[in-house]
């Protein structure tokens, strides 16, 4: 047994940790974002008498898309720190490019920023 190894092992098994933790935060705040948006809204919809339906089915697709990109990401950041997880148990262990997660998650938000977007202007020309 190396000790040098041994203990770099560990410091990736720290880090494959703190970057789920990373991304748990990340995921939770997307999700109750989504969820706390539509609740908002649905709030206010009951408060001026449910006249709202346009706004509020707009709403409802970017507040689901925020709950969605939210899931999604915390499935990809689950699966990707198990198999780094994995391959640190192997004695052979190199490093592999693993796919970006975060980077698949910005589009997705500048995706959702843009459909919001789309949304207020259709209002706006309405």
């Amino acid at each position: 047994m190396n000790l040098t190894n041994e203990l770099a092992k560990q410091r990736n098994r720290d880090a494959a940790e703190r970057t789920l933790m990373a991304w748990i935060r990340t995921c939770l705040s997307l999700i109750s974002f989504g969820f706390g948006l539509d609740k908002i809204v649905g709030a206010i919809d009951r408060a001026v008498g449910g006249q709202g339906a346009q706004v509020e089915w707009g709403v409802q697709l970017v507040a689901a898309a925020f709950t969605i990109t939210g899931i999604l990401a915390m499935a990809g950041a689950t699966v990707q720190y198990r198999k780094e997880l994995r391959r640190l148990h192997q004695d052979d262990y190199v490093y592999r490019d693993k796919p970006q997660i975060a980077a698949a998650t910005a589009v997705m938000l500048t995706l959702i920023g843009v459909l919001a977007l789309g949304l207020i202007a259709a209002r706006a020309g309405s």
